[in-house]
């Protein structure tokens, strides 16, 4: 079973800190399109500044 209180701890973070994106090689769980929509939805629903969830390769071609 996949804990994920760990992947919200890292998006936690980050909000904390004010980054305005996130990498990580995650893709089973976090930097997936549901992940990343709901993130966005908690975002505006709270008015928090918005945090990108990208992969290292989406950093490097320019994708986001």
């Amino acid at each position: 079973m996949y804990i994920f209180y760990k992947d919200a701890f890292h998006i936690g973070i980050a909000k904390i800190n004010q980054m305005d994106i996130l990498i990580l090689w995650n893709y089973k769980y976090i930097v997936r399109r549901k992940t990343r929509e709901i993130v966005r939805m908690v975002n505006v629903l709270y008015s928090y500044p918005f945090t990108e969830i990208m992969s290292p390769p989406e950093i490097l071609v320019g994708k986001g």
